[in-house]
């Protein structure tokens, strides 16, 4: 993908009327239909609740009661890319660094990613990065917290790669369990 094409992806907040776009990502080929991004999100009874339909209806009520829960990326008006932003607080999941200077709302978490096969390793982990701290900050978010592992990890891959959170200017400040980073960019 040349530099003008990935230049060309537009990022918009998943709500209501972009709801059919995500769905038509997530059920793509090679989409994470399985999770629907709830492995953070999930109360203890949703993770009592097997299947992929129960999933997906969890994340369609959450969209319905407008609770953030990210980003997609659109090329030529198809969604290509997805990643997962939302105030900390609806991950109920989520260990990451526990600030006291942290409010309700200040503290935006970076949990996931999806990019189609065909636009990996051409730098949309990159702009997504940058869209996603842009909207947190024009949300109203101080911090935006990240949780990336290591480019040899076995697991936890879908929530992006260290180098990928310091190249845009994020600082290691902890660890949540033995294999994820917690890093934080203030803006």
């Amino acid at each position: 993908m040349p530099d003008e094409t990935l230049a060309s992806v537009e990022f918009h907040e998943v709500d209501q009327h972009r709801w059919p776009d995500f769905e038509r990502l997530f059920e793509s080929r090679g989409g994470p239909k399985y999770c629907w991004c709830m492995l953070f999100r999930a109360r203890a009874a949703e993770l009592r609740t097997a299947g992929h339909s129960y999933r997906k209806e969890a994340m369609h009520h959450r969209v319905q009661e407008n609770v953030p829960i990210g980003l997609l990326g659109y090329l030529n008006g198809e969604p290509v890319a997805w990643c997962s932003m939302a105030p900390r607080e609806t991950y109920q999941r989520l260990r990451g660094q526990q600030d006291a200077a942290d409010t309700p709302g200040s503290v935006w978490s970076l949990a996931c990613f999806f990019v189609q096969r065909r636009f990996r390793g051409k730098g949309m982990t990159r702009r997504l990065i940058q869209a996603a701290v842009d909207h947190a900050k024009a949300k109203g978010a101080s911090v935006v917290e990240a949780y990336p592992v290591d480019p040899d990890s076995p697991s936890y891959r879908f929530m992006g790669i260290v180098r990928s959170f310091e190249a845009a200017g994020f600082l290691e400040v902890g660890r949540a369990g033995t294999r994820r980073h917690v890093m934080r960019l203030q803006v």
